[in-house]
């Protein structure tokens, strides 16, 4: 069965500070996506900043675990990568990629690689992505208009 890649991007006014501050920042996602709940599997009482390795757990507005992952790259203020670590569909991977736009501002591309390609989920796998990462632009850029 082939695999399915996927990439969507978007800009946003913030700089790739704030939008990686906002992307790893489990807590703002309910704000700007269709998640009920994301939170980080930390011991209890540990409070630090995410690192690679470390695992989330992502709810749908049902309450219902979407699927749960692991960090495999971060570089801040550029990339944060991840792969599913438990779920429907184990097998995917995605990242995001932040740059400086020339106009200024951030280019956002997020892109996700499937090991199978479903070809009735392929649709709505291209369209979730490319409303998140619109999202994720549209919520940092209003932070910005917000304090300005």
């Amino acid at each position: 069965m082939p695999s399915l890649t996927v990439t969507a991007s978007s800009h946003s006014s913030a700089s790739a500070a704030l939008v990686y501050a906002v992307l790893v920042d489990v807590e703002s996602w309910p704000s700007w996506t269709s998640y009920y709940d994301v939170e980080w599997e930390l011991p209890a009482g540990v409070e630090r900043p995410a690192r690679v390795d470390d695992r989330r757990t992502i709810r749908s507005r049902s309450g219902r675990v979407c699927c749960r992952e692991r960090v495999v790259e971060m570089v801040p203020d550029q990339r944060f990568g991840y792969a599913q670590a438990a779920g429907l569909l184990t097998s995917h991977r995605g990242s995001v990629d932040l740059a400086q736009a020339p106009h200024g501002g951030t280019d956002i591309t997020w892109s996700a690689t499937y090991r199978y390609a479903l070809p009735l989920l392929d649709t709505l796998r291209r369209r979730r992505l490319q409303v998140l990462v619109h999202d994720l632009a549209s919520y940092t850029s209003s932070i910005v208009s917000r304090n300005s």
